[in-house]
Formats: C-alpha cells, structure tokens, sequence
C-alpha cells in the first residue's frame, strides 16, 4: 500500500473463528479493518466447543475425504478448502504457540484442553495483525446503488466501509451471541436464506422407558441409525441418556443426517456388544446363567450390563423378572441376545436449536461465488462461517469451514 493512498476499509460482522481469521488475513493485507462484535467477550462458541477442550480441526488431509464429511452443499467447499487444509490451520495454530494433539477419529485439540487457549490465540492474531474490534451489534446496512456504504450499529454509531464480511455464526448456542443477525442483514439486502434446523443436536425419544434411563453414558456402543427402515449411518464410541432422549458423540454425528423429521420415521438401533456376535454373547449369558442357576432373572445381569439398563433390559425382555434363570428357555435367551444387541429407540424431533452445535442452513450457496465467497447479489459484501448454508458432521469440520471459507473470503476481499 503506497503511502498517502487511502486505505480499503473493511468491515467484518462477527468475531467468531471465521471473522477473527477473516479479519487478521484482511489487516495483513493492509487494510483498515473493524471487527464488530455483539458479545463482551469475542468467539464466546469458541469457547465450548468440545466441552471446553476446542477441537480446532480434524487431521484429514486428503480433500475428498474432507468434502464427504460435509452433508450439506460440500462441492461448494472446494475452492475454500483447497485454499485452506486442515494441515494449514494446524500450522497456524502451532505458530501463534498453541502445541496441538492427534485424538481419536483424528481430532485436533490444544495439548492444554484449554479452549481458550485458541480463543485467545485468534483474538491476539487479529488484534496484532491490525484489526480493530469494537463491541456493537450491527443493525443495517447503508446502500448505494448495489453497494453497502456504510454499517449502522444498534447505537447508531456508523462504519462506513468499502467492503463487509458476514461472519455471524448460525443460530445455535444464543447465549454465545448466535442469534441469525446475519440471516436478518443478508436477507435485507436481497439475500435468500434457505429454512433453518438444528445439526448436531440430542434427540427426542418417544419411548416410555427413556426417562428411566436418564443420566446413563454408555461407551463402547455402535449405534445404527435407520430412516423409513433403511439403515442410512452408523457409528461407534460414547452416548448417554436424557430425561428426554440420547445424546452424546455418536448421537450428535447421527443427527445431521437426518434430513426430514416430519415425513420420514427415524429410529436408532444400540449394540451394546459390539465386539461380540450373537453366538459369543449367548455363549457368555450362557456361561453367567450356569454360575447363577437359582437366581431371579433380574439378578442375573449385573456382570454383563450397567446397573441402571437391567431394569429396562428385563422389562424388554418380555422374561418376568422373577423367573429363575435355571428356567429361561432357549428361545427366551436368545430373543434376549437379540435385544442386547439390538436395543431400538424410536425418534420423534430434534431438541430445540439453542442446544444444537450447529446451525443446518443459511444464506443460499446459489447467491455465493464459492471462488471468492462474494456474494452475488450484493458488490462488495462476503460471507464466511456458518452463516452460509453449509455444515459438516461432527469431530472438527465445522471450524475447518470457518476457517477455510474465512482465509479465501479475506483473500478475495
């Protein structure tokens, strides 16, 4: 930038992980760059995100492998994510001094388990780099012609700016400051905003026997999920029961995959064996009954499952929780392997998308330039983040998206 020259003025609405990336690589560049932030505090999802432990990325390195783990729109992804791999935002993240670890299913996480270790290390970046962050929350935009002039803030207070950057988040998580403003800002200057849901989110169960189970984590399970009958995702690792339904890591991963809650009927099979077939489960019960022959069968099953399924297990079962297990039958035992294996619960909604991780739609992938991430509708306005109608499944993508999208939206600005 020539001295003297008057500097490009951009203006990024959002200091989530898109805006305070976006705004960095933007001040980099050498222009004069405001992040605006509704929040107190910037990146507040940021900050729980994996339970408080920040899982930054997923460490997979091969593009396609990326792209299949996005959904919703993922060829849209591929110039951002081509632009900005996993690989780089680990990098990134090493140089601003936050040593990263390799988990399970290739999640990335700071060696600390400290979320905001990276929060921080986004807020000094884009701070050091030159951006202003001010806390207010933008209100509308001031047009000329098909250009956006200037940025009006609820105070009243104006930014008038030569360039904008939507990088609000989704609707997810409120209190954290996602609440669709920048639905409502795209959508006034022409924008199309496809219908909003919940992604990665607890379930509603319908089942009686649910609340029973309330407070239950079960680990080591594989769940299946089927829509209509047909097994449509499967999974393997940690849930847990609610007053209301499951959750937990593999039931959030399920729940982007449900796609139309109202005319199709979805289910969830548990295995809660899964490393042993119906012959080796039987074979053990087999060998658990003859140690315990004159027990009631309700007293039978505390050396194979947790202490608060037997109840519900036998009540299943169909098998009266009295019966001696001398006097189970065969066909008894076996139709009880097969619930062990099988354990069905049926699902009625979502839970509602203040509990959801992610937002699953947003302004329209159609109206975005996926080379560039300008819109184009609007001259001079960007998108990165959630706020586009995109989302992934869970163990890292989500902020991969951020954070690509984010790098080649500041590029093309």
């Amino acid at each position: 930038m020539k001295s003297g020259e008057n500097l490009k003025r951009v203006v990024i609405i959002g200091a989530g992980a898109a805006g305070l990336l976006c705004g960095a690589k933007c001040a980099l560049r050498g222009f004069d760059v405001t992040v605006i932030e509704k929040m107190p505090r910037p990146a507040r999802k940021l900050m729980i995100t994996g339970k408080g432990r920040c899982n930054v990325t997923n460490a997979c390195f091969d593009l396609e492998e990326l792209i299949e783990n996005v959904p919703t729109n993922p060829r849209f992804l591929y110039s951002a994510f081509s632009k900005f791999m996993p690989y780089d935002t680990m990098a990134l993240f090493e140089e601003l001094g936050v040593p990263l670890k390799i988990e399970r299913g290739n999640r990335v996480f700071p060696v600390s388990d400290r979320a905001v270790d990276i929060t921080d290390a986004l807020v000094d970046y884009c701070k050091n780099s030159g951006a202003k962050i001010i806390h207010g929350a933008a209100e509308y935009f001031e047009c000329d012609e098909n250009r956006i002039t200037a940025v009006v803030l609820e105070s009243g207070r104006r930014y008038e700016c030569d360039s904008v950057a939507i990088c609000t988040g989704g609707k997810s998580y409120p209190a954290t400051g996602s609440t669709g403003d920048g639905y409502k800002l795209a959508r006034s200057v022409g924008h199309t905003v496809t219908p909003l849901k919940p992604s990665l989110v607890p379930l509603v169960c319908s089942d009686n026997f649910i609340p029973r189970l309330q407070g239950l984590s079960l680990k080591n399970i594989s769940i299946t999920l089927f829509e209509n009958g047909k097994s449509i995702y499967s999974d393997f690792g940690e849930m847990l029961f609610t007053h209301y339904g499951v959750s937990g890591p593999v039931i959030l991963s399920a729940s982007s995959h449900i796609r139309n809650m109202n005319k199709c009927r979805y289910k969830i099979s548990i295995d809660l064996k899964p490393s042993l077939d119906e012959q080796t489960l039987d074979r053990r019960i087999q060998r658990d009954f003859s140690e315990l022959l004159n027990k009631d069968f309700i007293n039978s099953l505390s050396k194979l499952l947790p202490k608060k399924l037997i109840p519900v297990i036998v009540l299943l079962s169909g098998i009266e929780p009295g019966t001696k297990v001398n006097q189970i039958t065969r066909s008894q035992r076996l139709e009880l392997v097969r619930l062990i294996k099988n354990l069905t619960v049926n699902i009625s909604g979502f839970r509602g998308i203040e509990e959801a991780i992610i937002t699953s739609g947003g302004v329209s992938v159609k109206e975005i330039d996926p080379k560039t991430m300008k819109s184009k509708i609007v001259d001079n306005l960007y998108f990165a983040g959630e706020v586009i109608d995109v989302d992934a499944y869970t163990g890292g993508f989500n902020l991969q998206i951020a954070f690509s999208t984010a790098v080649l939206c500041a590029e093309n600005i």
